[in-house]
């Protein structure tokens, strides 16, 4: 296949750190303009910062400009690899240029994905290239994008061979899956390359399931019942169009998150820790169940905030403290709890076509740091218990390293544990991929 051009040549001029180009340069409602908006988000994330952190810099723009920005955002950091085995195929050297780097990356999801607009997006693309760098790379964007059109059928039939561009995760992840699931991790890549459904919870202090049900009819909205008080939604919508959703009826959570509350299963009056509590959804839900004395620890004291929000949104109350759980001398009062719920900090690698980004920033050198921090944490919790107590370990993974194996190491280290419940959850069309172990302290 012929290489385009000769990518590294040109030196990244100082003008690229500019905040944002002039308003008239592109008009905000233009496929340009959303083009450039999620090149700077992908360039972000490609540079080390989260997806959700990256979007805040859309903060200020029009709604219809940033939704279209956040769509390209997204679609590219789930089809990791693609974009990526398309320009090393095309360009003789690696673009030395962060934001048209990105700026490619969104121009070929676009090709792909939106076939019918093949001229406006190859000219889109060349406008918010003129934003970037003084424009110096508009030669290049152009070149590089027509080339893709003309070689298209040779190069996703030379896709074929590359495993990351083909599985669209990274090599490393798609190894593990192999090993741990022989016959369906193909399923497992997949669903992490499709988008998530929307799947909402029905806050019980506040309404019923059949009363909520009929508010999403009159609304216009078509919903499948999902677990005890969930429903998914036919088609995902913007949260303050569901009914009562500010007046904290029902919260978005997905289906898999769900069984945390269901399977620990307090009863009134208990006294109960969610050790690992933000931003909330399994807090909230705990509480929805039924009258709980709950304390909720969080370490990050941003995401600790969020967890307060939610609360107050759905009426509900709880001790909300910034703490890491795993130092407890820092914050338990001696107390020992009925129940606690251990929803660990883990790889995310069941959730990550909700958070495609991880898919990027995520490294495998990651899962035993990850997987050492669990068992720090389980360590830590497990004497805080009650004798009868019980303890629900719930990570959003599918390696079994932070799941399975986690929980019969910690079996071994420790006596007078019965294991009540275990189940690893993949990701499929109603639920993200969850494990969860519920385990009983018997002496």
């Amino acid at each position: 296949m012929r290489k385009a051009v000769e990518a590294g040549a040109t030196a990244t001029p100082s003008a690229s750190r500019s905040a944002k180009p002039p308003p008239h340069a592109l008009a905000p409602d233009s496929l340009g303009w959303s083009l450039l908006l999620a090149a700077r988000v992908l360039a972000a994330v490609l540079g080390g910062k989260g997806l959700n952190d990256a979007l805040r810099m859309l903060a200020d723009e029009p709604t219809k400009a940033r939704a279209a920005a956040q769509d390209v955002a997204y679609g590219v950091l789930r089809r990791y690899g693609f974009g990526e085995f398309i320009l090393g195929q095309l360009m003789a050297k690696p673009l030395t240029h962060p934001e048209t780097q990105a700026l490619l990356l969104g121009a070929l999801y676009r090709l792909e994905t939106r076939a019918d607009s093949t001229p406006m997006i190859v000219d889109q693309a060349v406008a918010a290239a003129g934003e970037l760098a003084g424009g110096v790379f508009k030669s290049l964007v152009n070149g590089v994008l027509r080339n893709y059109l003309r070689q298209r059928k040779a190069l996703l039939a030379a896709m074929a061979d590359n495993d990351e561009a083909r599985h669209q995760h990274p090599r490393w992840w798609v190894a593990r899956l192999r090993r741990a699931y022989r016959d369906n991790w193909q399923s497992i890549v997949a669903a992490g390359n499709c988008p998530p459904p929307m799947t909402l919870r029905v806050n019980q202090r506040r309404t019923t399931v059949p009363d909520y049900r009929a508010s999403l009819e009159a609304a216009g909205f078509a919903a499948r019942p999902v677990g005890r008080h969930g429903f998914i939604l036919e088609r995902p919508v913007a949260v303050d169009a569901l009914p009562g959703f500010r007046e904290g009826l029902v919260s978005i959570q997905d289906a898999g998150a769900q069984r945390a509350a269901e399977l620990l299963d307090s009863a009134p009056g208990s006294c109960v820790l969610d050790a690992c509590a933000a931003p909330g959804g399994k807090t909230a839900h705990l509480l929805e169940s039924t009258d709980l004395d709950l304390l909720a620890l969080d370490i990050d004291a941003a995401r600790t905030q969020r967890i307060e929000e939610n609360l107050q949104r759905l009426g509900l109350a709880a001790t909300v403290r910034v703490a890491d759980c795993s130092a407890v001398e820092h914050w338990w009062d001696g107390r020992p709890f009925d129940a606690i719920l251990a929803d660990v900090p883990c790889s995310a690698s069941g959730v990550v076509r909700r958070h495609p980004d991880i898919k990027t920033l995520r490294r495998e050198s990651d899962i035993r740091r990850f997987a050492l921090k669990q068992a720090a944490i389980l360590d830590a919790l497990w004497p805080l218990l009650k004798p009868g107590g019980k303890l629900l370990y719930a990570t959003c993974s599918v390696f079994p390293e932070e799941n399975a194996a986690q929980i019969a190491a910690f079996l071994v280290r420790h006596s007078g544990i019965e294991c009540l419940f275990e189940e690893q959850l993949l990701p499929q069309d109603e639920n993200d991929g969850f494990y969860y172990a519920l385990l009983r302290k018997t002496v």
